[in-house]
Order: C-alpha cells, then structure tokens, then sequence
C-alpha cells in the first residue's frame, strides 16, 4: 500500500470537515437572520413559537459545527507516516472484506476507482481495528476479518 493512498484519503477527509463547518456555519446565519427578520406580528403567540422553534434550529446547527469542529481537531492529530507494527490511528488497515483508514467516521470513500471505510478509532469496528498486527483476526458483524497488510 502506498503513503500517496493515505495523504489522499487524509485530504478527504479535511475536505469533508470543512464542507461540514461551512454548511453548519451558512445555516447558522441563515436561521439568525430569519429570525431577525421576523417582526412581531399581531399574533404574539405565534411569533414566540416561530422565535424558539428558529433558536432550536440555531441550536441544532451550533452543535453540528461543534461536532464539525472537533473532527478537524481529531484530523490534525493523524500522522499518516508510514509505520510497522500495530494499527493506530493515521493506519491503512487492509482486511479480507474491505480496506479501511482509521481517522474520522465518515463512511465509505473512493479514491483511484478503490473503496476505503473511513473509521473513527472509537467506532465498533475502529476498536477492534487498533492494535491489530498483520495476521491477526477479529469477529466484527458476524463476520471474521483478517488483517492482510498495514501501512
């Protein structure tokens, strides 16, 4: 497995953050300003529910770009150098049924026409990935994995 594979995946998932700041951060301002803009009608009643149900948007959004946030925290602590020995995080980890790169959980990406599972080291399958060594098995799903190679 080549390191370009790992910086490729590395940069995915920096673009993937930062599409998520910037989504959680336009609808944040979005949600304000509608809310701004909302004059009291003659129908105070209604103005206060549209107010709160606007500030739990806000709220929902706040949350998400913290979550957004602390992704990018986490990416920045990955070093993708290349490595023997264990899997840690920043690890190219290929199995019988799938490769994956143990960073942020982000799903199922494709780069060079081949699928990867980017996975948060906490995750199910992201614990049962560290600390695995080449050769070793594991039972994830009721299905049992091998560790072929990690780079």
């Amino acid at each position: 497995m080549d390191n370009s594979i790992k910086q490729h995946l590395l940069e995915a998932c920096r673009q993937h953050v930062s599409e998520r700041i910037t989504h959680a951060q336009q609808a944040i301002a979005a949600a304000s300003e509608a809310a701004a803009s909302d004059g009291k009608s003659s129908a105070g009643d209604k103005y206060e529910t549209t107010r709160e149900m606007m500030q739990q948007e806000i709220d929902r959004y706040q949350q998400s770009l913290a979550n957004a946030k602390q992704m990018e925290q986490h990416l920045a602590a990955v070093d993708i150098r290349p490595q023997s020995g264990p899997a840690t995080l920043g690890s190219l980890v290929e199995t019988n049924r799938g490769t994956f790169f143990i960073a942020i959980g982000i799903g199922r990406l494709e780069v060079d026409g081949r699928a990867y599972g980017i996975v948060s080291p906490v995750s199910p399958i992201g614990t049962q990935l560290l600390g695995k060594t080449i050769g070793q098995r594991f039972v994830f799903n009721s299905q049992e994995y091998t560790v072929s190679q990690i780079a």
